[in-house]
């Protein structure tokens, strides 16, 4: 009930924050908020909602949306929140806002699997991400709050958010299901049918997500995670996860940034124990191979540059991918290995993949040491390569210039047609 009204007073109070959660469900924010806790309404007297929202306008009601809130390790229940969809079809209230510590990659997707209805959006938050989107309007950036006192209410609403009274927990370790699916895969167990291959994923999944809001805080700036094709869709998203591990031993993830050079794709190789971290450049056209080559090198000479000691510790963990024309498949190397690219009868390069590579051994199973060595090396991935490098741009178009004109006669008859020109124009 604390960390409900508390969530709500920021929602009444707080612009920015009112502005940047609706705006994720597509609620409007402007007009007349009403925020209610421990609600009953009378069609549904033994059913007692945990939040209701209204936005009026001229004594109207415009939006509205029920909220279910839970806090420490309390999970969302099917049967509860199908309970709470027919009281919002029944009263016509257009959106379903849950929050609890579970972690999905997109809001449209629930940990209970409860999906949207044509008159009823569901969406699901996490409170790490409602701490880090709270968190990142006190930033100095174009997000930032502008009253002095709402900046004031939103440090306390943080403050109480981030103490262990509030109910937030961290992702801060992996599950027993996960230990147990590593063992599993390493030892060729078949998979097909148990139940801990979907909840061992669920728990990467997990740690996706709060990787990509921890990035988000260092950054300044919300990082999504997941492909988009899987917004919606938890269900989807898993059973690809699910094909892909039986299949090749591996999961893939994808974080997204905003105005990053790449997308940064992210492969946990479960019988090699390690994870990739990779972003890919177009390789510029116009060039041989030698000079796409030198490219590269100017871009990874700046990023040295730039954070050498962190440069110099995981240099030793990054390859380069080259994927070149004629060639099938992709070309491997060490980072020291560039001096001799690019190989004897390569014409042309497409593009590059920076990679770091990190074998984590046993601490790939282990619980707590898998979630911090995941986490640093997204950030050092970040910090060391992806937010030096540029993507290839064109240049922009030349004038050509004119050949010129070899007698008296043509150079007064292109004289007196470019006056027309002008005159015309």
């Amino acid at each position: 009930l604390a960390l409900t009204s508390i969530f709500l007073s920021a929602i009444k109070y707080v612009t920015e924050f009112r502005q940047q959660v609706f705006s994720e469900m597509k609620m409007l924010s402007s007009g007349k908020i009403y925020c209610y806790t421990e609600v009953t309404l009378p069609d549904y007297p033994n059913s007692r909602l945990d939040g209701l929202i209204l936005v009026v306008k001229s004594g109207i009601i415009k939006d509205a949306m029920i909220l279910e809130v839970k806090n420490n390790k309390s999970q969302l229940e099917t049967d509860q929140l199908e309970r709470y969809q027919s009281i919002a079809k029944q009263y016509a209230i257009p959106r379903f806002m849950t929050i609890s510590n579970e972690f999905v990659s997109d809001i449209s997707q629930s940990p209970a699997g409860v999906k949207s209805t044509k008159k009823l959006s569901m969406y699901h938050f996490s409170w790490t991400y409602i701490l880090t989107t709270a968190y990142l309007l006190l930033f100095k950036n174009e997000k930032n709050i502008v009253d002095h006192d709402q900046k004031e209410i939103m440090q306390e609403v943080v403050s109480y958010f981030e103490t262990k009274k509030s109910g937030i927990l961290r992702h801060e370790r992996m599950s027993k299901d996960w230990v147990d699916l590593v063992e599993k895969v390493n030892k060729r167990q078949n998979l097909r049918s148990d139940p801990i291959l979907i909840s061992g994923i669920r728990c990467w999944q997990e740690q996706e997500r709060d990787m990509a809001l921890c990035l988000s805080r260092n950054i300044g700036m919300i990082v999504e995670c997941g492909e988009r094709r899987y917004k919606g869709n938890l269900k989807a998203r898993l059973d690809d996860d699910s094909k892909s591990l039986l299949k090749n031993e591996e999961i893939k993830s994808v974080f997204r940034i905003k105005n990053a050079p790449s997308n940064i794709t992210t492969r946990l190789i479960f019988d090699k124990r390690t994870i990739e971290m990779s972003i890919v450049l177009k390789a510029p056209d116009g060039k041989t191979a030698k000079g796409q080559i030198g490219w590269l090198k100017r871009q990874l000479s700046t990023c040295l540059s730039k954070e050498p000691l962190l440069f110099d510790k995981l240099s030793r963990e990054i390859c380069l991918d080259f994927s070149c024309e004629g060639i099938r498949g992709s070309q491997r190397i060490a980072l020291h290995e560039i001096e001799s690219m690019p190989p004897q009868g390569v014409k042309k390069i497409k593009e590059f993949s920076i990679i770091l590579i990190f074998d984590l051994g046993a601490k790939f199973s282990s619980p707590s040491k898998f979630v911090e060595i995941s986490e640093a090396m997204l950030i050092n991935f970040y910090t060391v390569i992806v937010q030096h490098v540029k993507k290839w741009e064109p240049e922009s178009p030349k004038i050509k210039e004119e050949k010129p004109i070899d007698n008296e006669e043509k150079f007064i008859d292109a004289q007196q047609l470019n006056h027309n020109v002008y005159t015309e124009i």
